[in-house]
């Protein structure tokens, strides 16, 4: 689904991500209840569709996984940032953001 970029949500989404301190995260459900939605899954599509000017590596997954996909860029981030981090596990689990440390809420 193609979102319109002039919508009053999407700025909203953007604004919230854009106003996320470095070191912090927030998850896309968190941002949408910042907005009092449950639209986490409208928050991801406007992250992936508008986010490339925003910090977009500070909104992620319930689980403190990274967006899909950007894993080795959002590390490089979160390893400049200092962004408190987890290391997996298992094998082949990658690693998690310490939503416990790290998470942000305005």
């Amino acid at each position: 689904m193609r979102l319109n970029p002039a919508t009053p949500f999407v700025a909203a989404v953007l604004e919230i991500v854009d106003s996320i301190p470095p070191g912090h995260v927030m998850t896309y459900g968190d941002v949408a209840a910042t907005l009092g939605s449950r639209a986490a899954r409208v928050v991801g599509q406007t992250m992936a569709q508008f986010g490339a000017d925003a910090p977009w590596w500070r909104v992620i997954r319930a689980s403190g996984h990274p967006p899909v996909g950007h894993e080795d860029r959002a590390l490089e981030h979160y390893r400049a940032e200092n962004t408190p981090l987890l290391t997996a596990t298992a094998p082949d689990a990658g690693y998690r953001v310490d939503l416990s440390r790290a998470r942000w809420r305005p």
